[in-house]
């Protein structure tokens, strides 16, 4: 128990992913000079060693994270573009449903009026892949 009276929780325990990360953090500190060669090699050391999160996260904490590679946000940007027709899949099946329930109802098939909101929906994710987005440099390349 802590001086709270609340029951400790145990540290959690670390992968060699997670150590590899510190690590890759630790040399981009390197790397831009916030860290020197010798401080560098005793806070690696000392991740290689590192058991729990809270002893990577101490060696890491006065340091900013890595800014991701161009790949790697790329690789990001079109995960949550995906992601966002996984969600338009779902609208065009939960207003088919809706729709069909309608014309079961009616007993015959009426105007397919999801078409206008999927279709939109579709549009816009379409020219969210198409069109440059502002944070890239036109003339880079």
């Amino acid at each position: 128990m802590d001086d709270r009276g609340e029951p400790a929780v145990p540290a959690m325990r670390v992968s060699d992913r997670e150590r590899d990360a510190a690590l890759e953090v630790l040399a981009a500190a390197l790397a831009e000079g916030r860290l020197d060669s010798s401080e560098h090699e005793v806070r690696s050391r000392s991740a290689l060693r590192a058991r729990t999160a809270d002893e990577l996260a101490a060696l890491t904490a006065d340091l900013p994270a890595p800014t991701p590679t161009r790949s790697e946000q790329d690789r990001k940007d079109l995960r949550e573009w995906l992601a966002e027709w996984r969600y338009w899949l779902g609208g065009a099946v939960i207003m088919s449903g809706v729709w069909g329930v309608g014309c079961a109802r009616e007993g015959e098939l009426t105007y397919y009026w999801p078409v206008a909101p999927l279709g939109v929906w579709a549009a816009v994710l379409v020219a969210i892949a198409v069109w440059p987005n502002e944070a890239e440099d036109p003339t880079e390349d």
